[in-house]
């Protein structure tokens, strides 16, 4: 090849001045990844609500769950973008007059750029139809499951509402409990219950007594088996409410452990996407081409003999 007067090949300076960057070949692996990611997240969100049951000790275990989930989770995105980082690297252009490293890092950049337009597509399209699929299924679970302590919640949060509700009740504490409406007596008891759960768990010895009176005088029952009625009952709401509180931190737990381990399943995959745009780069440039040669078809006439 013949030098320019400045010294330099003017095949490759008309190179050199091309982008670096094959866009269609990055949004063809994108696409293939988005799409492949989505049907596997279809897929195993379906195996997984085919395993759960809302039913007490019916199906797969909450931890057996969670660890197919994330295990699922990692292989989807070594899969699906390995495939879109290969299929990047593949269908590049072919840089001529470039030293292997600079074609290395092209690739490397194609499959991550291939890798992080196929995440926020596909996030995109699970955010936007598969919510609705696990929102139907989480809902159905979660209202079979938090009925037993959906009640003393809402108690808590009306307490909540109104903190000087206990003290007013104090206030017009009769020691004739019968006069008292049965609907301002459920609201007494409320109120009492949410106090002592939300502050030492104990219930005081005066509300122990009050109740005991309120309660002996609307059931007939005596003194003693009232303040043992209640004993047992606060003993029932006190559970309810701690294990309300331990799913609550297990539920807190489990997310930051999904979340972590999500993290750790994303760059798998962008490591698996550029890895793979590497080995179809390397395939791309394997290939050779084949000169045609043409050929001329040429038709000769020939005569023949006259028949006698």
């Amino acid at each position: 090849m013949n030098r320019s007067s400045d010294g330099f090949y003017p095949v490759a300076d008309e190179f050199s001045t091309l982008s670096g960057v094959s866009w269609a070949a990055i949004f063809a692996g994108a696409v293939a990844a988005a799409a492949l990611s989505l049907i596997l997240v279809l897929l195993g969100f379906g195996l997984g609500f085919s395993a759960v049951s809302p039913w007490a000790h019916e199906g797969v275990s909450a931890k057996s769950l969670g660890i197919s989930t994330i295990i699922w989770l990692a292989f989807t995105q070594i899969v699906a973008s390995g495939l879109g980082g290969y299929i990047a690297g593949r269908l590049r252009v072919r840089w001529a007059y470039l030293h292997g490293d600079e074609v290395y890092f092209r690739d490397t950049a194609h499959g991550f750029l291939a890798w992080c337009i196929a995440t926020l597509v596909t996030a995109t399209l699970v955010v936007g139809s598969v919510s609705n699929i696990v929102s139907g299924g989480v809902q159905a679970g979660a209202t079979v499951a938090g009925g037993a302590t959906s009640a003393m919640t809402q108690a808590v949060s009306d307490a909540d509402s109104d903190p000087y509700g206990y003290f007013i009740d104090s206030l017009f504490r009769d020691d004739r409990p019968v006069a008292v409406s049965d609907d301002a007596a459920y609201g007494i008891v409320t109120r009492i219950f949410a106090r002592s759960l939300s502050n030492d768990g104990q219930l005081a010895v005066e509300d122990r007594a009050y109740l005991a009176q309120l309660i002996a005088q609307r059931t007939n029952l005596t003194q003693a088996d009232a303040e043992r009625r209640i004993d047992e009952v606060y003993a029932r709401t006190q559970k309810a409410v701690a294990d309300a509180k331990m799913a609550a931190e297990q539920a807190a737990k489990a997310a930051a452990l999904t979340a972590l381990w999500m993290f750790v399943a994303l760059l798998a995959g962008a490591f698996f996407a550029s890895l793979a745009a590497i080995f179809g780069g390397r395939r791309r440039d394997a290939v050779e081409y084949l000169e045609t040669d043409a050929y001329v078809t040429t038709t000769t006439t020939t005569t023949l003999p006259p028949v006698r």
